[in-house]
């Protein structure tokens, strides 16, 4: 038995707009609205609008609130001050990464936990489970929200002309209640795709007012809508890993490279921990494959899945791979083995249906903005 796609609060915007709609994660969101190369170099030279309303948003409130999230995620939460946001990851029992997570901090005793789209049931059932026991609420505010983002370049000066919140002051991974085109949001300085930009959270029924707002405010500087399929090939030059390619249940934040995020030397246990203390030992007697760059000499695209080889055998796998507009060639993300890991390393190929492709191993990631 099929169900029908859900629909952002944007949804009859996007198709006014011409754009090419695909399920996501069981929802209906923009791909494209014409070129997503177009698109794509908008936001790496002027700014990009994108409706991100399929993102999970999950508040955890109360006088145990903090407790709950430092016993439930891999990071220490009671570092984070009021206003600011702290990029993190749940995992499972056995070290195995079930989502990474934005968690930001609205309040003394109130937190938001953002997950992505095909993982926030996962989450919030997690959630509500390892809650037992303290004095906390776990809620599913997924219809409390819509989320646009605005990223690029021009995105401070085309955010600072429908809001007076202090943009200026607002550093990155940071998050402040404030209004923007008449609209309360949450503004937070944070995003996906390797530049400067600003999420807005917002109740549903305001999203198209400020989207309206925010396609007006930023028509002289270039602003342009964005699909979902710009947004990866900018995430992928940026080097950020997406979850189900770069990070999965298979996967601790160890094999991942992403170890840094789990916090052994918080107050009290966590969930995974024992598995996470064992794979950060291996981790260093034994490291395991790498996640790397790779960049095309020829034409041909790698896809996710396909072997990455050197000297006749398999060394790895690429995880992400598309056509980089910014570089003008193909490029992926691949976990390979150890030995094969450093920049430069000679002899690497992609196994491209049968085709052995030449590619050069570079250090992630591919693209990082001038401050």
């Amino acid at each position: 038995m099929s169900t029908a796609p859900r629909l952002t609060a944007l949804d009859a915007l996007h198709r006014s707009l011409g754009a090419t709609m695909t399920d996501f994660a069981g929802w209906d969101m923009p791909l494209r609205y014409a070129s997503e190369r177009d698109e794509h170099i908008a936001v790496r030279t002027k700014a990009g609008l994108f409706d991100l309303s399929h993102m999970g948003e999950i508040t955890v409130t109360g006088p145990a609130a903090v407790d709950l999230l430092n016993f439930a995620l891999v990071g220490n939460i009671g570092t984070v001050s009021v206003g600011r946001a702290r990029y993190t990851m749940i995992c499972a029992e056995d070290g195995g990464i079930l989502d990474d997570l934005i968690v930001y901090r609205l309040a003394e005793t109130e937190y938001m936990v953002v997950a992505n789209a095909g993982n926030a049931q996962i989450v919030l059932d997690a959630l509500t489970a390892r809650g037992e026991g303290f004095d906390a609420e776990v809620r599913d505010d997924r219809d409390a929200y819509a989320l646009l983002a605005v990223q690029g370049p021009e995105s401070p000066a085309i955010l600072a002309a429908v809001t007076d919140a202090g943009l200026d002051g607002l550093k990155y991974y940071a998050g402040l209640p404030g209004t923007v085109a008449g609209v309360p949001a949450l503004i937070a300085r944070t995003g996906y795709t390797g530049e400067d930009g600003f999420e807005l959270f917002v109740a549903p029924g305001h999203a198209e007012q400020l989207w309206r707002a925010l396609t007006e405010a930023g028509a002289s500087r270039g602003l342009i809508p964005c699909g979902l399929s710009c947004r990866d090939t900018l995430r992928l030059e940026a080097g950020m890993p997406l979850y189900g390619h770069e990070l999965t249940t298979g996967l601790t934040p160890f094999d991942a490279g992403l170890g840094r995020v789990v916090k052994f030397e918080k107050e009290g246990d966590f969930v995974g921990r024992k598995a996470l203390e064992a794979a950060a030992g291996r981790a260093e007697t034994a490291p395991p494959r790498k996640l790397v760059g790779l960049v095309a000499e020829g034409r041909r695209v790698p896809r996710a899945g396909f072997p990455v080889v050197a000297g006749g055998q398999v060394i790895g796998e690429v995880t992400s791979g598309a056509p980089s507009p910014t570089l003008g060639k193909p490029i992926a993300m691949a976990y390979v083995d150890a030995a094969h890991a450093a920049p430069g390393t000679e002899g690497v190929a992609v196994d491209i249906r049968g085709s052995h492709e030449p590619y050069e191993v570079v250090a992630l990631p591919f693209y990082k903005r001038q401050k």
